[in-house]
């Protein structure tokens, strides 16, 4: 009896060790997400003025895809596709958001994290959110709910909104960080400033930035946003810092869970306007502050790396980089982002950049880095940020149950030079379609550029535009009159799959 007892004992205790040891086995996962930061802003795609080593050495030592995509040209509906797995033209209100909109997702679908969460993982969020917040009417002096922590993520230090947008600060979980409700309350609206508060539009004076177009309502850190705010003064994020302090919570989570499966989706907030670097980055790229912000968020990256050296983590994690649409100069600041450009070519030779249904609005840099399972190469596959949690599901062995999400986990592992057969671009009714070598961009009102400072093609146009993307990278031949058969066959194509539920 006694040996009998001993022998269970051994097998439980062989079998507890095997079962621990499977769950270490499972990789570690850190998305990182840039803002606005454009096909040719990164030197592994082809810059030749900006020179990123840490962002190369993802693509380096990696999978640098040629044909990687965000789903939208702006940020919040290709930040809830890749969240969600749900294309942006789904959800009515997946455009961008003011800073006091309500959370965009549907509480009890799956996401990313919240799949990955039952797969075992620790799931946390770090950095630049601009997927709305709490319900309508919310008081920020309570409970910040629902957020990031309803849809998943089990731990979330996020900016409210976006860094040119109120409120000014930023949210733990569901509390706003430093902030005294009792004597400093928060206020925020988006439709009337509140008494006493200055603006940039009437006292310019006070800045430090200047707005060229729009942002130019409440100011803080010398520097006017869009949006009304008042109070909350010992909660108010200082804009040179933010990058620091999303490394310094990002490089604490990994610390604080390194003993256990964990995905982080860590996001930054460069190039996005305002743009404003730390004074160790000031003046380093010779392109004005978005060159500067470009070479902080690479230093970023390769702190993190660092720290997954240390931890000896980084050979069994997957880091994906990529951004959330292409790249604007003049996005609403006066910051030389125009007269310092130089040579330097954000689009990396594709037409359009963010706003556009042109290719440079969604094909974004999008890299994969897992040393213990992927061999560096460069694909050509057609792959999506939408993609990731059907991709993953497969990997931790879990079922995706989001509509859009396609498993393309052997072209992102590189054991399969194939992705996505086709891929619907856009939000709400502004759509362009990817299938093979070819775009269909169909017919759609609206002016052919942005305003007269962002001064991009926005891809409308009321004729049908046809391209094909291996030939004509930069979009300048328009096939649909002589391949009139194909664009009826595209368009149908485009009609089922907005039809599906």
């Amino acid at each position: 009896m006694k040996k009998a007892m001993i022998l269970t004992i051994s097998i439980l205790s062989l079998w507890s060790c095997q079962q621990k040891e499977e769950k270490q086995e499972q990789p570690n996962i850190i998305v990182i997400y840039a803002d606005d930061l454009g096909y040719g802003d990164v030197s592994s795609y082809g810059s030749t003025e900006l020179i990123t080593p840490n962002i190369d050495r993802i693509a380096n030592e990696g999978i640098r895809f040629t044909n990687g995509y965000a789903t939208s040209p702006t940020c919040t509906p290709s930040r809830f596709a890749l969240l969600s797995g749900i294309y942006p033209f789904r959800k009515n209100k997946a455009h961008v958001l003011p800073g006091n909109a309500p959370l965009l997702f549907d509480l009890g679908k799956q996401t990313l994290p919240s799949m990955l969460h039952d797969a075992g993982y620790f799931t946390g969020v770090v950095g630049k959110w601009h997927l709305g917040l709490g319900g309508a009417n919310m008081d920020w002096n309570k409970d910040v709910s629902p957020g990031p922590n309803e849809i998943g993520f089990d731990y979330s230090y996020i900016m409210a909104s976006t860094n040119d947008r109120v409120p000014s600060v930023y949210v733990q979980n569901h509390k706003v960080v430093g902030l005294d409700p009792a004597n400093d309350p928060i206020q925020v609206s988006y439709r009337e400033n509140f008494e006493g508060e200055p603006t940039g539009k009437e006292h310019p004076e006070m800045l430090k930035m200047h707005p060229s177009h729009g942002h130019d309502m409440s100011i803080h850190n010398g520097i006017s946003r869009i949006g009304y705010m008042k109070g909350g003064k010992s909660a108010l994020f200082i804009d040179e810092n933010m990058n620091d302090d999303f490394l310094k919570e990002s490089i604490k989570f990994v610390n604080d869970h390194k003993s256990e499966p964990f995905f982080l989706f860590y996001a930054l907030h460069q190039p996005h306007v305002p743009r404003v670097p730390h004074p160790r980055f000031a003046g380093k790229s010779g392109l004005g502050p978005r060159g500067d912000v470009i070479l902080e968020a690479d230093w970023s990256v390769g702190q993190l790396f660092d720290e997954l050296d240390k931890l000896d983590l980084a050979d069994n994690t997957i880091v994906i980089f990529s951004s959330d649409n292409g790249p604007v100069l003049d996005d609403g600041y006066h910051d030389d982002a125009v007269t310092k450009i130089g040579k330097h070519t954000p689009r990396g030779g594709l037409r359009g950049g963010k706003y556009s249904l042109f290719d440079a609005g969604t094909r974004v840099p999008f890299m994969v880095r897992w040393p213990k399972k992927v061999k560096p190469a460069v694909s050509d596959a057609l792959v999506c940020q939408i993609d990731f949690t059907a991709s993953l599901a497969a990997l931790v062995g879990q079922t995706n149950t989001t509509p859009d999400s396609e498993n393309i986990l052997d072209a992102l592992t590189g054991k399969s030079d194939v992705g996505r057969e086709s891929l619907i671009l856009g939000q709400s009714n502004i759509t362009a379609y990817r299938k093979g070598d070819f775009v269909l961009i169909p017919p759609h009102k609206g002016s052919k550029m942005t305003n007269k400072w962002v001064n991009i093609e926005t891809g409308r146009d009321t004729l049908v535009q046809l391209y094909n993307l291996k030939k004509d990278k930069g979009q300048q031949h328009n096939l649909a009159e002589a391949h009139p058969e194909m664009v009826e066959s595209l368009m149908q194509e485009i009609k089922q799959i907005q039809s599906k539920k």
